[in-house]
């Protein structure tokens, strides 16, 4: 059965409905998911307006709860009942109430199955006095709870390109003091998971950002990257996580380096989103680290552009395959590790610990687990 994705309409003096629409009229989408849009169906007309006689004409089938989406439909349900004015490109509290409604309606569906993934549509962020991470942080439990106290991972993603933050919507002023050792390991480990368990990949290949100019040029220009940021990697390591760094942002990002890595992580908002939208503006805001599967374009509001047809829909299409593919990813993971081989760990001659599977028929051990080689730093 194809799964239901709840769609957030966002704010609606914005370019989320446009985005939506657009999106969800690519001829492959009906073929992947049921689409369910929660916004306000006045609006939604409101916006058809603005758009050109291919995405003009579109009818939506009008539903009171998930489980009356139909295949191959435009489904909406009606998150706020108000007559709400389209202001296009302006900020206003009927906009952030109307967001934030339909992001809240959403989220009940999907704490409550009857949804399966939630893609959000841009809103001010004066909707929810922060970020959806952070909202969605606050409501939505973590894998690990034992990673809890740093929440989740803000996660941009388009191809091979991923950079995760260490900081997310942090004043500049404010970001040394949150660089931490612990926060930078925990922030490791969840893009790690993420990587195995939403991605497929085996082993991933982390680097990590310097939070200085030049790797703070060995102290020289702040000893940040000495005293947190490499025992934080060497901790990663230790704990089998194939961590690399910490490298100097403009150079990693100039020579290309990135594209030797599975993800990267940087150490706040702008030092790995500026190059990261620079390369393409096309990708897709994935939140690591909650039990549920979120996924948005990686743009915003676009007031400037709003109501006059001129928005790309090309980051909603991407953060609605990518919400689809993490839920496909995610259940087969789940699925291959639900009844993992049993080891027992033995010592050989020189006393070295070394892991050995299970012969259940002469119990004195099976195949040798060995793991690969790490990469070199400089590979």
């Amino acid at each position: 059965m194809k799964p239901i994705i709840a769609i957030t309409a966002g704010d609606t003096n914005g370019v989320g409905y446009e985005v939506i629409i657009k999106a969800l009229l690519n001829g492959y989408m009906f073929e992947i998911m049921r689409p369910v849009v929660y916004g306000n169906a006045a609006v939604a007309k409101h916006h058809l307006q603005t758009l050109d006689e291919d995405h003009r004409n579109v009818t939506w089938n009008m539903i009171d709860s998930p489980e009356q989406a139909k295949d191959s439909r435009l489904n909406l349900i009606t998150c706020y009942t108000d007559n709400l004015p389209v202001e296009f490109g302006k900020n206003t509290p009927d906009s952030n109430k109307a967001a934030k409604a339909s992001l809240d309606r959403a989220c009940a569906d999907l704490k409550a199955g009857k949804v399966q993934a939630i893609v959000t549509a841009p809103i001010n962020k004066e909707a929810l006095n922060g970020g959806h991470t952070e909202y969605l942080e606050s409501l939505f439990e973590p894998i690990d709870p034992k990673l809890a106290t740093n929440g989740s991972l803000m996660m941009l993603c388009s191809g091979n390109l991923r950079v995760a933050l260490v900081c997310n919507h942090v004043p500049l002023a404010d970001i040394p003091a949150q660089i931490t050792e612990e926060r930078i390991l925990t922030k490791m480990t969840l893009l790690n998971n993420a990587l195995k368990r939403d991605f497929g990949m085996d082993k991933p290949r982390i680097a990590v950002l310097a939070l200085n100019p030049h790797a703070g040029d060995a102290g020289l220009l702040g000893k940040e990257e000495q005293e947190i940021i490499l025992p934080a990697i060497n901790k990663a390591k230790e704990q089998g996580i194939w961590a690399f760094g910490p490298y100097a942002a403009d150079g990693f990002f100039g020579s290309e380096h990135y594209r030797h890595f599975d993800a990267v992580l940087a150490m706040y908002h702008d030092q790995g989103l500026i190059p990261f939208k620079t390369l393409d503006m096309s990708g897709v805001n994935f939140t690591a680290g909650l039990k549920i599967i979120r996924t948005s374009p990686d743009h915003g509001t676009g007031y400037d552009i709003a109501g006059k047809n001129m928005a790309d829909e090309s980051s909603m299409r991407n953060a609605l395959f990518m919400a689809v593919d993490v839920l496909r990813q995610r259940e087969l993971y789940d699925d291959l590790t639900a009844n993992p081989l049993p080891f027992i760990e033995r010592a050989d001659g020189e006393g070295k610990p070394r892991r050995e599977f299970i012969d259940f028929k002469t119990t004195t051990g099976g195949n040798r687990f060995e793991r690969p080689a790490e990469p070199k730093e400089n590979e």
